[in-house]
């Protein structure tokens, strides 16, 4: 059993016995304790961090323990800032998980605005020629030139012009679907 001499021995006092780590248990605990409750606030961490703050005494005690109520009082004051930093962390972790939870809902408008979209866009795209279709379609989902240019069997220096004429005429049949031009 791990042995400390006490402090009031240090201080020239009669008391000469060495205290085991049952006694320092006894003796401080308490005081551990309240000086826990009063950084974190919270009965369950308090008393958490005062059985950490005592099992680092008694697995890695420090050589020299002239004064284990400062040692103590040191490393629980520690234990409390950690816990503390943590719990701040995890707050706003869980916070920005329920942001974003809250802001990836779609609402009933939203989502029927959005299918209604996609539905003019299929439309549209289904009245254009297939050459021009299928640039559209390879090049926005991220095929370059030539890649457009071999599946479509043209030369890649003309994907660019079909592209562009593909586009505005995509644009003038979308804008008369929807009645804006």
């Amino acid at each position: 059993m791990y042995e400390i001499i006490p402090q009031k021995q240090l201080k020239g006092e009669k008391d000469s016995t060495r205290m085991n780590f049952k006694e320092l248990f006894e003796t401080y605990y308490i005081a551990v304790y309240r000086q826990l409750y009063f950084l974190v606030g919270e009965q369950t961490a308090a008393e958490d961090l005062a059985q950490e703050t005592f099992l680092k005494l008694y697995s890695c005690p420090p050589r020299d323990l002239y004064n284990p109520g400062g040692w103590l009082a040191r490393v629980a004051t520690n234990l409390a800032y950690n816990y503390l930093r943590s719990e701040k962390s995890r707050k706003e972790r869980e916070t920005n998980l329920e942001y974003e939870r809250i802001s990836n809902i779609i609402s009933f408008d939203e989502m029927f605005i959005r299918s209604q979209e996609v539905r003019q866009v299929r439309a549209v795209l289904k009245r254009m020629a297939v050459r021009d279709r299928v640039c559209l379609l390879l090049k926005f989902s991220g095929y370059s030139y030539s890649e457009i240019a071999d599946v479509i069997g043209v030369e890649k220096s003309s994907v660019g012009t079909i592209l562009v004429r593909a586009l505005r005429r995509f644009k003038e049949e979308y804008c008369r679907e929807k009645g804006d031009e």
